[in-house]
């Protein structure tokens, strides 16, 4: 990462990167889309900025009224190395030049091939491994799910508080909070159950992570049985559930006692994977070796795809024609991982994550010491997040954390808000961004916040 965003190698140099804001926030061509969305989208469609996008790259976004805003969202954790990479909308376009679809089932290519090759080379491990192509975070989930029941005979899938793995039907049951994401939407998958998961900041009692594991596998082998379970299926840093970091140990003890009893360790990577949290995948930090490894989100700059890769007899478990489907592994999709890939690589974005982390961390700090409402700050790399409570107590504020995001948006940043109590600002922000726009999104967040900061005496 640069100090300056305009001269970042890997950004486009057609959007100027700073934050501009010419109208009213939405401005008057966003609110005629509005006009128009409301007669045709449907209303359980909603979205976070009021505005409509027109161009986006490096670290900011420009809306249709010539707004242009810091981001620090990356479409969730997305676009990483960048909206519209210059590498990667080339690699899309000769791809489609060629053939955008033959489906792989049918004929095969070696875009395929080689997006698989190199998620075995970057993935945990230096085991033998196979990797099945899909298009969401979802649907990776449930064909680890799939691949774990196959290869062990056994039904049941453990999951935890807090968790969130998708909105499909098998992954809502995996899926902790109820609004909005299951709400009306049962009756679920069955042979999903939860235990508890380790989130230091609300322990009772201060717990070690190794403590933590074993609360949560004393529950599952007295609730469910250790020769029922298929899966333990688990974020390494907890997502929409608030960006929790799980006490050191937790971990490492969860899968050691997975693997003494024959369960599938699958490590939920979709939101956490592919430098995003300062290491190519955030089980590393703890140098855990999942069995199965799902991903998505951050994989190929922006276009659907996404993966399970694992163990080889895992994965080989499966039938022919059992894992599969019709637009998994796009050809245009694998190009654009192949670009992504490499350029996670060689500009050692993982580093430019643990800079991004070294930047922000310290002002959050500085912000919580003055603002009464931080309970706390959290997160690895460039996923990082502060939690809002009453002042005094752990109450969660979601109404203050509601505000925060909106008012920031108004300013001319994006920030996503998450937690299973709405109380969570995250940050995400491209993995390419700039110490400038880093700087300017926290000044604003800082103002909106805590207000302006206090000055000494001699104006400083």
């Amino acid at each position: 990462m640069t100090a300056d965003s305009a001269t970042h190698p890997l950004v486009r140099p057609d959007l100027p990167q700073h934050r501009r804001l010419v109208t009213a926030v939405p401005g008057p061509r966003s609110r005629a889309l509005a006009e128009r969305r409301a007669a045709v989208v449907a209303a359980g469609v909603t979205s976070s900025l009021p505005v409509y996008v027109a161009r986006a790259g490096g670290g900011v976004v420009e809306d249709v009224d010539g707004n242009t805003f810091i981001d620090l969202g990356s479409g969730i954790a997305v676009t990483s190395v960048g909206n519209a990479a210059p590498a990667v909308v080339a690699a899309v376009a000769a791809q489609a030049a060629d053939f955008t679809h033959t489906c792989f089932m049918i004929a095969p290519y070696e875009g395929y091939v080689a997006v698989c090759e190199a998620l075995a080379r970057l993935s945990p491990g230096d085991h033998e491994k196979r990797t099945v192509l899909v298009n969401s975070g979802a649907e990776a989930v449930e064909n680890a799910v799939k691949i774990a029941r196959r290869a062990t005979g056994r039904d049941a899938v453990v999951v935890f508080d807090h968790a969130y793995h998708g909105r499909t039907n098998l992954t809502m049951a995996m899926t902790a909070k109820a609004m909005p994401y299951k709400t009306g939407f049962g009756p679920f998958a069955g042979e999903v159950y939860r235990a508890p998961a380790s989130y230091p900041l609300r322990e009772p009692v201060a717990i070690s992570g190794a403590d933590a594991a074993a609360r949560a596998i004393a529950v599952i082998e007295k609730q469910v049985g250790a020769d029922q379970v298929a899966a333990i299926v688990i974020e390494p840093i907890l997502g929409e559930g608030g960006f929790i970091v799980p006490a050191p140990g937790f971990l490492p003890a969860l899968a050691a006692w997975a693997r003494a009893n024959g369960v599938v360790f699958v490590a939920d990577e979709v939101q956490t994977g592919f430098a995003r949290t300062g290491a190519m995948f955030a089980c590393e930090h703890e140098g855990v070796v999942p069995d199965l490894v799902t991903m998505a989100k951050g994989i190929a700059g922006g276009l659907p795809l996404a993966a399970v890769t694992g163990r080889a007899d895992l994965m080989d478990a499966v039938h022919g024609g059992g894992l599969g489907g019709t637009f998994g592994g796009s050809p245009v999709a694998c190009a654009a991982a192949l670009a992504t890939l490499e350029m996670y690589e060689s500009a050692d974005l993982a580093g430019a994550a643990r800079r991004i982390e070294a930047r922000l961390v310290p002002r959050l700090l500085t912000l919580a010491a003055r603002a009464p409402q931080i309970a706390e700050v959290r997160g690895r790399g460039a996923m990082l997040a502060i939690e809002l409570v009453h002042p005094g107590t752990l109450e969660p504020d979601a109404a203050e954390t509601a505000r925060i995001a909106r008012e920031c948006a108004q300013r001319g940043v994006l920030v996503l808000t998450c937690g299973t109590f709405g109380n969570v600002l995250r940050f995400l922000p491209p993995l390419v961004i700039g110490d400038d726009l880093l700087d300017d999104a926290l000044d604003v967040l800082e103002d909106v916040i805590a207000g302006p900061a206090p000055t000494t005496a001699d104006g400083s």
